[in-house]
């Protein structure tokens, strides 16, 4: 029972990165349409809140079920996790608030989205790197 919910937490990752890179396309799809690129940044934000909420209660349930310990690895996942929707969370508002009519405006806030994206990316990457090096016994956290 304990691996079918590791498993579901595994796939949900996997799923989530999947969904980070393709949110890079967002910038570029919406090069030429501001609102299109405010209305995709809310989708996106949305979508984004879903899995990562999927994402922890998964592997809390998995936690709390399979009576597993309070790790450091749980620790860090959890603190990856708060910085991720903090992070997307302020990049939403900032883009939502913003006068995307100005052309430098909205190329800045194009550029912030692929900077902040590209650190979602690495930080789920490193957690997931981190977390396979520990299931072969190379990492003890």
């Amino acid at each position: 029972m304990i691996e079918q919910m590791l498993a579901t937490h595994s796939i949900l990752v996997k799923v989530f990165l999947a969904f980070l890179l393709a949110g890079l396309f967002i910038p570029k799809m919406t090069a030429k349409n501001p609102l299109g690129f405010r209305k995709a940044s809310f989708i996106y934000t949305m979508v984004f809140q879903g899995l990562a909420t999927m994402i922890a209660f998964t592997g809390l349930i998995a936690l709390v079920a399979g009576e597993l310990p309070f790790s450091v690895a749980v620790i860090l996942m959890t603190a990856i996790w708060a910085a991720m929707m903090f992070i997307e969370i302020k990049k939403y508002k900032l883009i939502k608030i913003a006068k995307l009519e100005n052309p430098q405006t909205h190329k800045v806030l194009k550029s912030g989205f692929m900077k902040i994206s590209v650190l979602q990316i690495l930080l789920v990457m490193i957690m997931v790197v981190l977390m396979v090096l520990k299931a072969k016994g190379l990492l003890a956290i």
